[in-house]
């Protein structure tokens, strides 16, 4: 039997692979030791080309801005720097405006909450000295036998509340102090993501040629096609979701502004902010919101929460489907599947990946779709909102059934009838 050199490569991979496997089922926790020095190798990297991904973006607006400047890499170096500079200015205006309110807000709200604490102790002493009864039937009930055991017990209260803002308050240093140690790999990233900046057609024509040199022709189409979708794809998401965030933040400062409350720039900049993780993020921004109401007067935290329900409809169904599902070909009604499964899957990163995934396969999907519907030649009729009336052979066939039934039926009753009647029907 000759055996040529394709099926020689098949069986040799063949054979890696379920060896491959063999040793991942075997040696589970070196593979997970592997795999983890991997990750940490690759995890700044893979960082620097999310980030050059990102600032691709508006990196290519400003770099369209300047067809003034005719070398090219004098442009290029231009354009990266100015995108740079302001990211760079909007990120140190919202921090500028978020942490100093944040941290005055919080410092009024402690004293204000131990007051509430206390003040609700005394309410509930004297409600409980007004009325015996309810002491009563409570102290039969459970272990609490007189005030002094409520007494101790809103103490204990108050001082576990006291515990957990400590312990929250702990908690936000460590995560401050877990995100600077991760500044090694951010700058890495930064690096390298300027790099890729910088050489990006380089980088593409390099990838294409190592495609086109080792795989076959038609897949390499193929490939280069699904990546030059998938970049358009993500590229317009991230432009739209920036677009519908400010829209969001714009709609929160007039509402706010009608209303009359306070803190106009912090919560609309705060709603913008969060408004990039698709949909729920601006959930996020609602509670932060109404938390710094909260401190300056509860009734208007109770009309901001009202007021943000509203607009949230508003958002969530008309402005975000049109807005980004717009931008990136996607149905508004899948553009809410897409973020419900990415959110179950991944958490946050699955919303804001899921979406242009979805995008891209549906964009696929519609024009495997087509091909085959022209491939398989059906007519055009039969694809209209209101078909024509289709036939079944099936249902054909039983129908001339029946009425070769009927036909025979008819001639022996005949039959039987001139058999009777012969007389008569000469």
């Amino acid at each position: 039997m000759h055996i040529d050199k394709r099926t020689v490569r098949n069986i040799f991979l063949v054979a890696v692979g379920a060896i491959a496997f063999y040793w991942v089922l075997n040696e589970t926790e070196q593979f997970k030791s592997l795999w983890n020095s991997l990750k940490d190798i690759v995890s700044p990297f893979a960082l620097g080309a999310a980030m050059a991904f990102i600032l691709n973006v508006p990196m290519r607006v400003v770099e369209k801005a300047l067809k003034f400047i005719q070398n090219e890499g004098l442009r290029r170096t231009a354009a990266i720097i100015l995108t740079l500079v302001v990211i760079l200015l909007v990120i140190t205006g919202v921090v500028l405006l978020l942490v100093p309110q944040i941290t005055e807000t919080i410092q009024l709200l402690i004293p204000k909450l131990i007051d509430f604490v206390f003040k609700t102790e005394a309410t509930i002493m004297e409600f409980l000295e007004v009325n015996p009864q309810l002491l009563q039937w409570v102290s039969n009930t459970t272990d609490l036998q007189s005030l002094d055991d409520w007494a101790g017990l809103i103490k204990k209260a108050a001082t576990m509340i006291k515990s957990s803002v400590s312990v929250i308050a702990s908690g936000a240093f460590s995560a401050v102090g877990g995100v600077t140690n991760a500044l090694v790999d951010l700058v890495i990233g930064l690096v390298f993501s300027l790099y890729c900046l910088a050489r990006k057609e380089i980088l593409a024509r390099q990838g294409r040629r190592i495609l086109y040199a080792f795989l076959p022709e038609k897949f390499c189409d193929e490939t280069i096609r699904i990546l030059r979708l998938t970049n358009s794809t993500f590229s317009n998401f991230i432009s739209g979701q920036c677009l519908e965030a400010v829209i969001l933040g714009c709609l929160f400062a007039i509402s706010m502004s009608i209303l009359k409350m306070p803190y106009i720039p912090l919560v609309s900049v705060l709603i913008a902010v969060t408004a990039l993780i698709p949909l729920v993020g601006a959930f996020v921004g609602c509670f932060l919101g109404a938390f710094f109401i909260l401190v300056n007067d509860p009734i208007q935290a109770l009309i901001f929460v009202a007021m943000f329900l509203v607009l949230q409809q508003i958002e969530g169904n008309l402005i975000y489907p049109k807005v980004v599902g717009t931008s990136i070909g996607l149905p508004g009604m899948w553009v809410l599947v897409a973020v419900a499964v990415g959110g179950d899957l991944m958490g946050v990163a699955g919303m804001l990946v899921m979406i242009p995934i979805s995008s891209v396969l549906y964009a696929l999907l519609r024009d495997l779709t087509n091909k085959r519907i022209t491939d398989r030649g059906v007519e055009p009729a039969k694809l209209k909102d209101y078909p024509p009336e289709l036939k079944s052979k099936f249902k054909e066939n039983r129908e001339r059934k029946k009425e070769q039934r009927l036909l025979k039926q008819m001639k022996e009753l005949a039959a039987k009838h001139a058999e009777k009647h012969p007389k008569k029907d000469k």
